[in-house]
């Protein structure tokens, strides 16, 4: 999609104009007029003749000089005819109007019809249900936003306009600047992919900013965030973590919201910066913004309070990033400038009495430690503290130094000129320390995450493998089941390096030789939850138990087929599950298993292709990552057998779209060297 011409035209039309205060098309066209846009602007509205002393032309087609951006602000009803009626001449499109999929099947067919109009005339529709978009560089503001914010390296997509416009209030106060503004609405057709590959290219644009309530494209998505991602950190703030904001969000946009937790491993996996809340969002926009460098993992903290300096040591705990250990020549050149009584530790406590002075002799000392990457300076507003001088003396120091820095001046009118000041010069000023310190920690792990190395190849289609496994299917499809039997999901498994309990039929059992003791279970598509049923019988200890466990089953379930399994030896019970995600597709499910799986919920999400590397990432940074460090003098468990299992069932996940549901549980693993055992395996077809 070449959007050029829609983002920086030279030439717009406003459809709908208006000279009456309050509409849209008065704002709009008022927006264009008087804020400083140096392109050809021409109002479209029968109503009228002139519009701010401007000619108003009766239709588009009137117009004779080339158009490169039409602005539509007129009744949904009406907007579709009026693009096909100037589609051959125009290209370009912003659909101010409301009234289309988001209030439901009525409007999802109109806006259906407009796609089809866009994609047959080749045309580019930002929209419809949008609020515009702004350009501070160009002094344009398409939109119905009022003012025009300060030009500068930030974009902000959003898909609520009211969002926007509260962004840019805010931004006033913050000190932030941006590139583009521009919202989505309903993203009938230019959507987060289509922006994010347009933003991607615009030297003016250091960071990315999203706002989302729904994501559109799916797999796509995924292959373009990951490739912008890795050239500009993208910070995403997503709408929809529970069943009733899903909803909110489907009558607000007509999006369709994801599972929330798939969500995080999709962004994960593409290297996004997840912002939890707004508060976030704004803090990681400015950060980065206001960062001439990526941060590393060692940061410095310089106080003058020790209990605010105790918050911020206590907000590290968890994160990627660490505070520094200073070496002996760097503490002594503190303990040269400092009272006896501060702390040369790392948090540098100056005191109460800490002058400006003394901020920027502890900073000049700091500057010279290579390691550090970053400086927090923290400040209380004691009576006897010279907050404007200390900000002043921490502008100074940001202009010569490559660190970054950032402050976090606590309190309320007593600090509030110097954070205006820090602002005005770049410096990103925290509320509070733990915002700071994990801001600069989703940072670095950014920073990092875009020049990870793998360990391994992405997943291919293994094209023998897969005909192997729809034949198995085929075959059980041919008798009308919904599930495989155990033997051919053991089959199936066997393809993907996982192997499963010994296993076989209770006909003619007693000519089998096996080992006490033994579970007993039924085999069937149509009872899958055995326990639940009562279709599963374990620990009999011998053949005259095993033959009254028969009799029962029989009782139980007549005509159906029972299996016999020596019971696996005790290992940690795991679940590993595919979940098939209306956006994404399918997505691996792993964590604690057994009886409790549903309730405990102790899971995380893995989004093929998978390798090894990321795997054992996840492995070792999830909810089940104590089985991999040996806690309390327990030996771990194979980390790269869990992983390989993973990445099987990642492989089973692509290659074999056929299957519904599918999951082991348990899947027993040791930590004494035994083969890791999938003792029940579903296959839903």
């Amino acid at each position: 999609m070449n959007l050029e011409k829609l983002f920086n035209p030279k030439s717009i039309a406003v459809v709908g104009a208006s000279s009456e205060e309050g509409k849209i098309g008065n704002v709009i066209a008022k927006n264009i007029i008087e804020l400083g846009y140096q392109g050809e602007v021409f109002l479209v509205n029968p109503k009228y003749d002139e519009i701010f002393g401007k000619k108003c032309h009766k239709s588009l087609n009137e117009i004779e000089k080339e158009v490169d951006l039409a602005i539509i602000a007129i009744p949904a009803k009406f907007v579709n005819q009026e693009i096909k009626n100037n589609a051959e001449k125009i290209k370009n499109y912003i659909v101010i109007s409301a009234g289309f999929s988001e209030i439901g099947k009525e409007g999802r067919k109109q806006e259906e019809d407009l796609a089809k109009i866009a994609k047959e005339n080749d045309l580019n529709i930002l929209g419809p249900n949008c609020l515009g978009f702004i350009i501070p560089s160009l002094k344009l503001n398409a939109s119905f936003a009022g003012g025009m914010p300060e030009a500068g390296n930030i974009s902000f997509v959003s898909q609520s306009g009211a969002l926007a416009v509260a962004l840019m209030d805010k931004a006033k106060k913050e000190g932030l600047k941006f590139s583009n503004i521009v919202s989505v609405g309903n993203k009938m057709q230019i959507a987060e992919e289509e922006m994010l590959e347009y933003l991607a290219k615009d030297e003016n644009t250091k960071v990315i900013g999203m706002y989302l309530e729904g994501i559109k494209g799916g797999k796509k998505f995924v292959e373009i965030v990951g490739n912008v991602s890795r050239v500009k950190p993208v910070v995403i703030l997503k709408a929809g973590k529970n069943e009733k904001t899903q909803k909110a969000i489907s009558s607000h946009t007509g999006a369709l919201a994801g599972d929330d937790e798939i969500v995080s491993a999709v962004l994960k996996k593409a290297g996004i910066i997840r912002a939890e809340n707004l508060g976030e969002f704004f803090n990681l926009l400015s950060l980065i913004s206001f960062s001439e460098t990526f941060p590393n993992q060692k940061v410095a903290v310089i106080t003058n309070a020790g209990g605010a300096g105790v918050l911020a040591s206590d907000a590290f705990s968890g994160k990627n990033i660490q505070m520094a250990n200073f070496d002996e020549e760097t503490k002594n050149k503190l303990r040269e400038i400092l009272p006896l009584e501060s702390s040369v530790e790392n948090p540098i406590d100056l005191l109460g009495d800490a002058t400006a002075d003394r901020y920027r002799n502890v900073l000049e000392i700091i500057s010279k430690v290579e390691e550090i990457g970053s400086v927090i300076c923290l400040l209380t507003p004691q009576e006897q503290t010279p907050v404007l001088k200390i900000a002043s003396e921490i502008i100074k120091f940001k202009e010569k130094t490559d660190k970054i820095i950032s402050t976090v001046f606590l309190g309320g009118e007593k600090v509030e000129k110097g954070i205006a000041k820090l602002k005005q010069s770049g410096i990103c000023n925290f509320n509070f320390p733990d915002s700071a310190v994990l801001a600069i920690d989703e940072y670095y792990k950014w920073s990092e995450s875009k020049n990870l190395k793998i360990k391994s190849e992405a997943q291919i289609i293994n094209k023998k493998r897969q005909e192997k496994v729809l034949e198995i299917i085929k075959r059980a499809k041919s008798e009308n089941r919904q599930a495989l039997y155990f033997e051919e999901s053991a089959e199936v498994m066997k393809l993907y390096g996982i192997s499963t309990v010994e296993s076989f039929e209770i006909q003619n059992y007693r000519e089998r030789t096996f080992r006490y003791p033994v579970a007993l279970k039924i085999d069937s598509d149509k009872i899958l939850h055995k326990t639940d049923k009562n279709g599963l019988i374990l620990g009999i200890k011998d053949e005259s138990e095993l033959s009254k466990a028969i009799s029962r089953m029989h009782t139980s379930f007549p005509g159906s087929k029972f299996i016999i399994q020596p019971m696996a030896e005790k290992g940690m019970e795991l679940i590993v599950g595919i979940k098939k995600d209306e956006i994404f597709g399918p997505v691996v499910v792993y964590g604690l298993g057994g009886i409790y799986a549903e309730f405990l919920k102790t899971v995380d999400y893995l989004v093929p292709p998978l390798n090894l590397g990321e795997t054992e990432k996840s492995l070792t940074e999830g909810k089940i990552k104590f089985l991999f460090q040996g806690v309390r003098g327990q030996r771990k468990y194979n980390l790269e057998e869990t992983a390989r299992i993973l990445m099987g069932i990642g492989a089973l996940s692509l290659e074999i779209p056929e299957i519904c549901e599918f999951d082991i549980n348990p899947l027993f693993v040791y930590n004494n060297g035994q083969e890791a055992t999938a003792v029940d395996v579903k296959i839903i077809i």
